[in-house]
């Protein structure tokens, strides 16, 4: 499992942009509707032979949404294209803390 411990998320006019943490790395983060279609692709290359991926941010208490979402290989930023995720962010902004990322 791969945990990126978010350092802010910022509401712009319909997407989110901020900043993640992961192993003392900082990384750019990017998570938006589907307009290309659901999308996963992660600021470093990783050995999975998985095709899909859940995609789960947590909060305080039992706060958590999640998404199976095609891994999409490598890009600049942590980049995550979800509707069930987006909606569910703005409607508990700035409520999340952990971006988990599973191949099982």
């Amino acid at each position: 499992m791969l945990s990126f411990k978010i350092i802010k998320i910022d509401i712009f006019q319909s997407y989110f942009f901020g900043e993640v943490e992961f192993r003392n790395d900082c990384y750019k983060v990017n998570i938006q509707n589907q307009k290309r279609g659901k999308v996963l692709k992660l600021p470093f290359e990783i050995a999975s032979k998985k095709e899909r991926m859940i995609v789960r941010m947590t909060g305080p208490g039992e706060l958590f949404v999640e998404d199976y979402l095609p891994y999409c290989g490598e890009s600049e930023w942590l980049e995550i294209d979800s509707d069930e995720i987006t909606y569910f962010i703005a409607d508990h902004q700035d409520q999340f803390d952990t971006i988990e990322i599973m191949d099982k």
